[in-house]
């Protein structure tokens, strides 16, 4: 801060300058007024003609010398007076300027010492301290206001970092089954003198699904990666036409659970990033098809503007509809097929963000769940 002068300096000359001008003025027009006041008072041979008019008698010859005399020397003595009035006036004002920039000093640090909480919580702040909140205390102006907000973005923040903690412990967990599996299988065949060939095939398989368990991790970490980013411009598609192809993708899933897929898809057209929409879309339909009951349905309707999946399953308590987008949540009982990561509707969600729009979910009082996506209609 060497050679530069600290807010509170500059208010404190603010406030003594603004002061020192008003004081001016104020003694400027009180000298002025007095003066026109003086100045507008008799002279002596004024007040000698009007004291001989009253008295009803000739005004005596007048000496013009005496006069003159007598008129210089009340002059003298009003520019005197003047003179140190405008002194003392001077002299008290600038004992009031300081008084007053000792003031502003002492308000001004009163005032900035909260902008001072709000600035030592900020060098303060790291992973560690995000749980720390200011609560300003004071009137409610803007420094308060700027507290409010600080600890609002800490807030934000301090979610931010847990959810990546958990998002970080959870990626490790599912990592670690496949390979996990996958050490185990070659272990036990390696553990045997001489494994047969049904045995060495039995270790392969086990591998193989293994790796196909990691690598649709994988892609989904990647997917959902891609998808927390804006996407700008992109190519123009129809959501009703992704809808259809996914459709027709889970169709033969759906028939080995006897769960009913039916569509009315009108024109969506949207405009973004065609592999992360057919990504989503899947993902949606996917999840109404091994989240249902066996014997279930599923209809997909869409329009300009969104797309709605409606599917059976078990009844879902409303308290519990955020916990569906949250990464790696499975879902429950309901789940029918398919060994899923539980990024699913994760994704959606970021797909739907990264383009403008947003994904809902709603309970059905029977039991399922409506999920509805909404998008920006593409001009």
């Amino acid at each position: 801060m060497s050679g530069r002068l600290t807010i509170r300096a500059r208010l404190t000359l603010l406030y003594g300058t603004v002061f020192l001008f008003g004081g001016l003025l104020l003694i400027a027009m009180m000298v002025f007024s007095v003066r026109s006041d003086i100045l507008n008072q008799p002279t002596t041979a004024q007040l000698h003609d009007q004291a001989s008019s009253q008295a009803g008698q000739p005004a005596p010859p007048e000496d013009n010398a005496a006069v003159a005399a007598e008129e210089r020397i009340r002059r003298q003595l009003r520019d005197d007076d003047l003179e140190q009035l405008a002194l003392n006036s001077v002299g008290v004002l600038g004992v009031l300027v300081l008084l007053s920039g000792g003031a502003g000093w002492l308000i001004a640090g009163r005032t900035l010492n909260r902008l001072r909480q709000v600035i030592d919580a900020a060098r303060r702040a790291g992973e560690n301290t995000l749980h720390e909140r200011l609560d300003l205390p004071g009137p409610r102006d803007e420094i308060k206001e700027l507290g409010d907000t600080f600890d609002a973005m800490l807030a934000r923040l301090d979610a931010s970092f847990e959810g990546q903690r958990r998002f970080v412990a959870n990626a490790s967990h599912e990592l670690r089954t496949p390979l996990a599996v996958t050490r185990t299988a070659v272990e036990v065949t390696l553990a045997k003198p001489s494994a047969s060939e049904a045995q060495l095939r039995a270790m392969g398989e086990d591998v193989r699904a293994a790796t196909l368990r990691a690598e649709r991790l994988i892609d989904s970490l990647l997917t959902l990666a891609r998808s927390e980013q804006e996407v700008r411009g992109g190519e123009l598609d129809d959501l009703g036409d992704l809808a259809a192809e996914a459709v027709d993708a889970v169709r033969r899933e759906a028939a080995r659970h006897s769960v009913t897929v039916t569509s009315d898809l009108a024109p969506a057209p949207v405009r973004g990033d065609v592999a992360l929409l057919s990504r989503a879309v899947e993902n949606l339909v996917e999840n109404a098809v091994r989240h249902n009951v066996t014997g279930g349905s599923v209809r997909v309707t869409s329009w300009a503007g969104g797309l709605r999946v409606v599917n059976d399953g078990v009844v879902i308590e409303p308290e519990l509809l955020g916990q569906l987008f949250e990464p790696f949540h499975r879902g429950s009982r309901s789940r029918l097929g398919g060994d899923g990561v539980g990024l699913g509707l994760s994704i959606v969600r970021s797909v739907a963000r990264a383009h403008g729009g947003s994904v809902e979910a709603e309970a059905r009082p029977g039991g399922g769940l409506v999920v509805t996506l909404l998008l920006p209609v593409a001009e």
